[in-house]
């Protein structure tokens, strides 16, 4: 290799490290989060909704087509949750009808919920259709087909915003962030093979 082709390379070499500096500070600073994990407990704690003994089986309706059932006794009652053709329905145990629930419902289900931790949950302030909110800012999500919980706070909008930065979905445009990622890991390994060939570069005044 020539001196001209070395310092080509040596140039090729620095400008890819400069542009790395970035995703090298994002990468090894979320990564040291990620082996630490702190906060993870309770940012990604699955609230469940209270249940209660059955106090008695109900007459069930004819559901000729489930697959599975389930009987749950909640704070609102008997709840029936029936699996057919890849979906769920939410009924009422002591009807067969559909159960839609109203705001007051919702509520009163997810403060039931959310007693174990009261300092993180706080108390329910309000409801934006199946989502509900509380006064600690933390989002409770209540998938009622299958009377299940999800939730949000603070903490896990910020590990979740880590994530995307050591991921390098910086713009949040798709399509643009698809290509950052693999962009970044052949900008790596170009710095890996130009470091290669400058050890084996001679030396100058060799």
């Amino acid at each position: 290799m020539n001196v001209m082709n070395v310092m080509n390379v040596r140039k090729a070499h620095r400008w890819m490290g400069i542009t790395l500096l970035l995703p090298f500070l994002g990468w090894s600073s979320t990564g040291f989060v990620f082996f630490l994990k702190p906060g993870y407990g309770a940012a990604y704690d699955m609230p469940t909704p209270t249940t209660y003994p059955l106090e008695s089986i109900p007459a069930l309706p004819a559901l000729t087509d489930a697959g599975e059932i389930r009987l749950i006794r909640t704070v609102l009652g008997t709840h029936l949750l029936v699996h057919s053709n890849g979906t769920w329905r939410h009924l009422r145990a002591e009807t067969g009808q559909a159960w839609q629930p109203s705001p007051e419902e919702l509520k009163a289900l997810v403060t039931d919920a959310l007693t174990r931790h009261r300092e993180r949950y706080g108390r329910v302030v309000e409801v934006e259709g199946q989502t509900v909110v509380t006064d600690t800012g933390v989002r409770i999500e209540v998938y009622w087909s299958t009377l299940s919980m999800s939730q949000k706070g603070a903490d896990t909008r910020l590990i979740n915003a880590l994530y995307e930065i050591h991921y390098l979905r910086w713009t949040q445009i798709p399509v643009l962030d698809r290509w950052l990622g693999p962009l970044g890991l052949l900008l790596v390994l170009a710095m890996a093979v130009t470091g290669a060939l400058l050890l084996r570069a001679p030396r100058s005044g060799t």
